[in-house]
């Protein structure tokens, strides 16, 4: 498959996608932070190419729930509206590719784009901790926990105010990248299948 990972620099979720032997390229605004197929700069210049699966990491800066307090000014100086305009200008260029995820924490997205069609947690593959992610989703299947585990904790939620706190807290977590790469790649030999169809 040809995936597209946009808006993230870690490389976590594409370099999933990359160990399944798929052609994942991230892009962002930002460097990525480990080598790997990389396109530094507006993931519209990009969004043409004919993939295969798009995921989409829009900043939440503007649009998380937990930021609530904030909601008055940033519509009254237009933030808000921007990065709701953002999201919906990547569903409609993105109507081409045939699976789309977007993801963002609990958000006005619910009630101005759509409500999520899922709501997971981190606990649910592999790390103890607590942080809802809402999905969005187009042509895939909702995934399916991968390993439940205890200690649900708040961590991300209360890290201490520092200059790459904001980094820290949009980095996918491992077990979610490696449950997308899994779970929303076609089987092994499915284009054998097809060609004895």
């Amino acid at each position: 498959m040809r995936v597209l990972v946009g808006m993230e620099y870690s490389g976590r979720v594409r370099d999933a996608f990359l160990a399944r032997g798929h052609e994942a390229m991230s892009c962002d605004l930002l460097p990525t932070e480990v080598p790997g197929p990389h396109y530094q700069g507006d993931v519209f210049d990009v969004i043409d190419y004919p993939w295969d699966l798009a995921i989409f990491h829009p900043s939440c800066q503007h649009l998380a729930v937990s930021g609530a307090r904030h909601f008055e000014a940033k519509r009254l100086d237009g933030r808000q509206q921007a990065a709701v305009s953002l999201v919906w200008r990547l569903v409609r260029r993105s109507e081409h590719v045939p699976m789309v995820a977007i993801e963002n924490p609990v958000s006005v997205l619910s009630t101005l784009y759509r409500k999520p069609d899922q709501v997971i947690q981190p606990w649910q593959f592999g790390h103890g901790e607590t942080k809802a992610t809402c999905l969005w989703l187009k042509g895939l299947p909702p995934l399916r926990p991968t390993n439940v585990v205890e200690g649900r904790e708040a961590r991300v939620h209360r890290m201490a105010p520092s200059p790459d706190r904001w980094r820290e807290r949009s980095r996918t977590f491992a077990g979610v990248a490696a449950a997308m790469a899994e779970q929303w790649s076609p089987p092994p030999c499915a284009d054998l299948f097809a060609a004895e169809a």
